[in-house]
């Protein structure tokens, strides 16, 4: 019981470390589609444009 906890947090301490905190805890299919209906169909981009490209 423990053990296996213990060793996911590390695991995951680990892939944080490496990676840092980019892989989200579920996956889109696993979310509720209705939490992005108010959002604007432009907003994706907006907020993952690279930063070169602010104007």
């Amino acid at each position: 019981m423990g053990g296996e906890r213990d060793k996911d947090q590390e695991r995951r301490r680990k892939l944080d470390e490496l990676f840092g905190d980019v892989l989200p805890e579920t996956t889109s299919d696993e979310r509720d589609p209705a939490d992005r209906a108010d959002r604007r169909s432009d907003d994706w981009y907006y907020e993952n444009r690279p930063p070169h490209h602010d104007a």
